[in-house]
């Protein structure tokens, strides 16, 4: 279960303001990779704060409802959209998105934790932690924000593309998403970089 002990560890050396940064969408065939910054106050606790990768629709809905009323935590999510991602690559589109997050925060800050590796040219001093959002509260809180920010925006996906059943599986490649891929052809919100749908990809007008 995550704790504050990297957080109180970096404390202990005078680094104050820190902040959690996570990502949700690497993997997915279509939408955009979303990312989360979360400053925790000391001793904050959320019942049931986890890698939001092992928690329920449901519970990661009311961790974030949790998180972002608390007038305590400072939180941002961002974005790298399809576009970027097919541009410059995953990776570094998921770089991006952290940057950005982080920028939102509006508040000087003394270093971050990462999960997984460490970012090529962050901004911030920071620590990459791998398995960081079972380990660090910080991380966790952002995975949540993140997962549910992006859930949220590929249900919307849904509604305007429904033949593909973005409410199932998020973008994600199981087989409904490949088969409704062979089917309609890639659209607008889906990563023509990445494999099936470079191979079956068509021009965007009209779709």
């Amino acid at each position: 279960m995550p704790d504050f002990s990297l957080e109180a560890s970096l404390r202990a050396r005078g680094l104050l303001v820190i902040a959690g940064v996570d990502e949700a969408g690497r993997g997915p065939l279509a939408g955009p990779v979303s990312a989360a910054a979360v400053i925790l106050p000391p001793r904050w606790r959320c019942k049931g704060l986890d890698d939001s990768k092992k928690l329920t629709a449901k519970v990661r809905e009311g961790l974030y409802a949790k998180i972002t009323a608390d007038e305590r935590v400072h939180w941002c999510v961002a974005y790298a959209e399809v576009e970027e991602i097919d541009r410059i690559n995953i990776l570094k589109a998921t770089h991006q998105a952290m940057i950005r997050a982080v920028q939102g925060l509006a508040l000087e800050i003394q270093h971050c934790l990462i999960d997984g590796l460490r970012v090529p040219g962050f901004p911030w001093s920071h620590d990459g932690v791998v398995k960081g959002d079972s380990k660090s509260m910080s991380i966790a809180a952002a995975s949540v924000l993140a997962k549910v920010s992006r859930d949220r925006l590929m249900l919307e996906m849904a509604a305007e593309f429904p033949d593909y059943g973005f409410e199932s599986h998020m973008g994600y490649g199981t087989p409904r998403h490949l088969e409704a891929l062979q089917r309609h052809g890639p659209c607008r919100i889906h990563r023509r970089s990445f494999q099936p749908v470079a191979q079956l990809a068509l021009p965007l007008e009209g779709l």
